[in-house]
């Protein structure tokens, strides 16, 4: 018998959820450990190794504890990111060419836009040096 909320359910919208919530506390735990490097001096830079890796795996034992409690027991965010999983399977995701397309439209688009800005810019330069209000050297 498993403590997890519906264990067969949302395998793969839980597993990415920890692995982010995971990845996020590993990098908190590499940026505790840094900062404990800080109190390290002569005589105690054998001893603060072991304050290091302590605290790093406090750290992610806590939050390894924490996740699985907030992904597989705790059953209002294990229906929540079931019904995500079942949502995400019912959009209708863009073809390959269909993606290539518009990314050239966009990029057309933007090409487009900055020449116009620039045009229009110089224009309005031009004749505010023109009305006497900018001067340029």
């Amino acid at each position: 018998m498993s403590i997890a909320y519906k264990p067969d359910q949302g395998y793969w919208t839980r597993m990415m959820s920890g692995i982010g919530g995971l990845m996020v506390a590993a990098a908190g735990a590499a940026w505790i450990f840094g900062q404990l490097s800080k109190f390290a001096s002569g005589d105690n830079r054998s001893t603060i190794i072991y304050w290091q890796g302590g605290s790093a795996a406090v750290i992610v034992i806590g939050a390894v504890v924490f996740f699985y409690w907030l992904i597989y027991v705790k059953p209002r965010t294990s229906e929540f990111l079931i019904a995500t999983e079942g949502e995400m399977k019912k959009v209708n995701w863009s073809t390959k060419r269909e993606i290539y397309g518009s990314t050239w439209v966009v990029i057309f688009v933007a090409i487009f836009l900055s020449v116009l800005l620039f045009i229009v810019d110089a224009l309005f330069s031009l004749f505010f040096k023109w009305i006497g209000v900018l001067q340029i050297g």
